[in-house]
This record gives structure tokens, sequence and C-alpha cells, in this order.
């Protein structure tokens, strides 16, 4: 139930504060007074839109905020409407929350029954679902739903495995060209690097050669023959030293130079057998060349090819293994199918079980608010395709619609052909009392009682004042018989101050309520023998 509403700065409504009764509470009024805003402001706290021009002119937002008691859980939500945005901030129990999360506690919060109701009553998917709420098996609903979810999921996996099959199919050609083509080089990763490493390094070994031939051509060869020349100098310095000693250094020094080439010129021939592989350099370049051809080929980089060979491997064995993916969805499929028909078989025939006892509570709803005894309400099920299995016949699912014979000795036809705009009130009225659960969420109706009147509005009245016996009823109305048995009576009115219009509410006393009535009634001695009929009070008292 809800305890209190606050409303502020939202329209007309400047500041309004409601204190409801746990029972029976009505909200009456002129038409235009703003009696609709209020209805407005606890669907925006529960979970509507709302647009921000709805914020009073001035205001830097709109706030609405109720405290909502259910089975001893209490619920305190704020929702702000701001102006400048025209974005909401919504609070439970005081902290930031989604809008999901009150639209999720909604259904535990109020029911709305509002003229858009009746128009939604008159919908096919309401109705079936009206009588689904009633099946003795309300699982067959769940596995129903969870089976075609599932069904939906493996026609998407097989259409997408398809799609991916019947694609890599019509290029499995050039893949396999793409594979030939790198298998025939045979590229491994690093090798590039490795071989552009390796021909650097050759490239100085080729310097080093240079300058190895050049100084033993200098040592031995055409340019001098050092290492002889220095032999003969340290022959004819031995002569001369045996004669004149003072030559005997230089003898020792030239002796000793010759030893010294003699070792450079070894040393210089290792270096030189270090590089006698001279085709390696030859195999080298051929391979880098073989590589490049590769890369230019495929248009790739080799890291890039590498990838490519991973996914035309991965790709052929895809395609190689699909078929065996699909006949494994397909026989998943199929068995689900069948699950699927074995709860459709169920879920038609408890349907169609269901349907007489709860004809026969509508009917008694229905005669309890001033239609015929005769009235008859039956529900006619039409199959409709529910799942087309990929083998064999197509599953459907019977769909009920409400059929109305108001009248005994008319055929019965679409509640929405036949009914006036009282009737579906009435019907609504009905059919929410049907599905009310003692101590649930509160029930507000908008203008209920349109388009009747007469002995069928006190027929209403009473309805409505036993639903408030086991939860709390929030009711707009403009007739004095539905508002004579509530808890709380709240005036809804329009006021000008200071040349601005507000809308204000305020909750009335038993003399206030007295002269409401009477207003409703058309006011005069007329209403006031109404109103002192209605609360069996007379004027004054």
């Amino acid at each position: 139930m809800i305890e209190l509403l606050r409303i502020r700065n939202l329209a007309l409504i400047e500041d309004m504060e409601l204190e409801f009764s746990p029972g029976y509470n009505v909200l009456t009024g002129e038409t235009g007074a703003g009696k609709s805003f209020i209805l407005k402001a606890i669907g925006f706290l529960t979970g509507e839109k709302m647009p921000g021009e709805y914020v009073r002119p001035g205001a830097e937002k709109a706030v609405v905020e109720a405290v909502f008691s259910l089975a001893g859980e209490e619920f305190l939500i704020r929702r702000e409407l701001i102006v400048e945005t025209g974005r909401s901030r919504l609070y439970v129990n005081g902290d930031l929350a989604a809008r999901e999360t009150v639209l999720e506690l909604r259904p535990r919060l109020i029911s709305l029954a509002s003229q858009q109701a009746q128009l939604k009553l008159l919908q096919p998917s309401f109705q079936a679902g009206l009588l689904d709420v009633f099946l003795p098996d309300a699982s067959l609903i769940g596995r129903k739903d969870a089976l075609l979810g599932e069904l939906a999921q493996l026609r998407l996996s097989m259409g997408d495995l398809q799609k991916r099959r019947d694609d890599l199919e019509a290029r499995r050609e050039f893949l396999e060209h793409q594979q030939a083509e790198i298998a025939k080089v045979a590229p491994s990763p690093g090798e590039e690097e490795a071989l552009l490493a390796r021909r650097a390094l050759l490239k100085d070994f080729e310097s080093v050669r240079r300058a190895v031939d050049g100084a033993l051509s200098v040592l031995h060869g055409e340019q001098g023959a050092l290492a002889e020349s220095v032999g003969l100098l340290e022959r004819e310095l031995a002569a001369l030293s045996a004669r004149y000693p003072e030559f005997a250094d230089w003898r020792e020094q030239a002796q000793n130079f010759k030893h010294g080439l003699g070792e450079l010129s070894r040393g210089l021939r290792k270096l030189t057998d270090l590089n006698e592989d001279a085709g390696e350099a030859e195999a080298i370049e051929a391979r880098l060349f073989g590589l490049a051809q590769l890369t230019r080929r495929l248009k790739r980089s080799m890291p890039e090819i590498f990838c490519l060979s991973r996914e035309i491997e991965e790709n052929l064995a895809f395609l190689d293994n699909s078929g065996l993916d699909l006949r494994d969805l397909a026989r998943r499929e199929a068995a689900k199918s069948s699950e699927l028909a074995g709860v459709l078989a169920d879920l038609n025939a408890a349907r169609r079980a269901a349907a007489p006892g709860v004809s026969a509570r509508i009917e008694g709803e229905l005669a309890g608010l001033g239609f015929a005894q005769g009235a008859k309400v039956l529900f006619e099920f039409t199959p409709k395709p529910a799942y087309a299995p990929l083998s064999g016949d197509e599953l459907a699912e019977d769909k009920a619609r409400l059929l109305w014979l108001p009248n005994p000795g008319q055929p019965p036809l679409p509640l929405d052909k036949i009914a006036s705009g009282g009737e579906l009130s009435r019907f609504l009225l009905a059919v929410t009392g049907l599905l009310a659960e003692e101590g649930g969420a509160a029930l507000v109706f908008d203008e209920i009682d349109a388009g009747i009147g007469g002995l069928t509005l006190d027929k209403v009245a009473g309805r409505l004042a036993k639903l408030s016996g086991g939860r709390q009823v929030i009711v707009i109305t403009h007739w004095p018989q539905i508002a004579a048995g509530a808890a709380r009576h709240f005036l809804v009115e329009k006021v000008v101050r200071d040349g601005v219009t507000a809308t204000l509410c305020r909750r009335l006393s038993s003399p206030e309520v007295f002269d409401e009535l009477s207003r409703m009634a058309g006011g005069g001695r007329r209403g006031e023998a109404v109103a002192g009929e209605l609360t069996g009070k007379a004027p004054g008292r």
C-alpha cells in the first residue's frame, strides 16, 4: 500500500502531500482540477517516463516521493525530474538506483486500472494471459518459453554456422592455393631476421678478406714480397756484422722482424680459413629472394603470413568438421522440438480444461456488477504457429480469446466488438477483482465508473468497497455513489493565487465530505438529499 505520497513542482502542483488509508480512498474534484497529474506522479515514481516540460515553471526539478508498505517490508522511493536535462534520478531507500529496479518492484507496489488498461483488456495477448493466470500448473508457461528460447538460440547457431560454412566453401579453392604457396616456401618464424643478420656478418667477412689478401700480397705477392726482402736484408746484415760488429744489433732486429712477419702471415691465413664457404652467401641471398617473392605474391608481411597460415588451417579444419557440428545441432533441435511438442500438448489441454472455470468466475464477478444473469463469457481457442521444426510438422499453440454474450439469445462475439465504455469499465473491475491478492499491490482506479450510472453505480461501489477489505484501493471518480463509501476522501481543486494557478489536494473532514458529495450530485437541495441518503446525515451535520 501507499502510506504517504508527496509531490513537488510537478505541472500545476507546487507542494502536495497525501496520507492514504489502508482501505478505500477516493479523489474527487472538478474536471481539469489536476487529478490525472496525481496518477501521472505515481506512474513516474514507479518507472514510467515523463517529459521535462512537466516541471513546474520556475523550478529546477520536480520531486515525487512515497512510502510503500508491503507484507511488513517498507520502501521509500524518491524520483526527481531535472528540467535542465530532462533526465531523472531515482532513489530507493536512500540509495541511487536504476529505473529497472523500480520497474521490477512496481507489480508488487501498484496495479493501475485506467482507460488505457481498458484498451489493454481488448488485446488478445492480455486475454490469453488472463486465462494462463489460473492454470493449475503455471510451470508449463515457463517451460514453453524456455524451450522456445533454447530453440531460437539453436537456430541462430545453426544459421551462423551454415553461413560461415557457405562463405568458406566458396573460398576453399583460394584458401588451398594460398596454403600451397606458403607450404612451397615453408618459412619459419624468425628465419628472415636470422638470414639478414647472417648476410650482414658475411658482408663484414668480405671486407676482412680484402684486407687479408692485400696484406698477404705485400708479404709474399707481386707487390714486393716483403717477407723475402726482409730475409735477404737479414742475410746481408749477418755478413756485414761479421766484419763490422756495430751492425750486429741491426741484424738481430731484422731477424726478429722476419720471425714477426711469419707469425703475421700465419694469423692472416687463419682469418682466410674462417670464410672458406663462398657458397653460403649465395644460399642466403637465394633464400631471402624466395621469402620476398612469397610476401609479394600474398601481399602480406612475413608475420602476417604466419597468421594467415594459422587462419587457413583453422578455416579448412572448420570446413572438415562443420558438417558434424551441424548434424549435432540438428539432433539437438529435433530433441528440443519434440520436448516442446509435448509441453504444448499439455499446455493446450490445460488451457481448455481451465477455461470453463475461469469463465464462470468472471461471470460471477459480472453478475455482481449489474450485468444480466444470463450474460456469458467464453474462451475461444485458435491454433497459432508456435515453432516450425527443421523436420516434421509445424507446432501450434492454442491462443485464447474472450467472447462475450451480454444478453441471452445472442451469439457470442469478441469483447472489442460489442462492449461499450461502461461495460468495459465494469469488465476491467471484474478482472481486476479476480486477479487481486489480499494484501497485495495497491489498486488504483482512474474513472472506473466512466460510462455507467443508475443502480449499476451502487453495485460498482459495493465491489470497490469489498476489494478494499483486503487491500488498499485508490479511486478517482466523479460519482457520489462511488465516493461515499471511502475511508478517506481527498478533494483536488485548482486555485489562482497572485496570478499563478496551482493544484491543491486536501483530505476532507466529515462535513466537507457531505458538501463534496452534494456538489457531485448536482448541488442544491437535490444534491443535499443525495448526499444525505448516501451518508445517512442531514445537511450541515
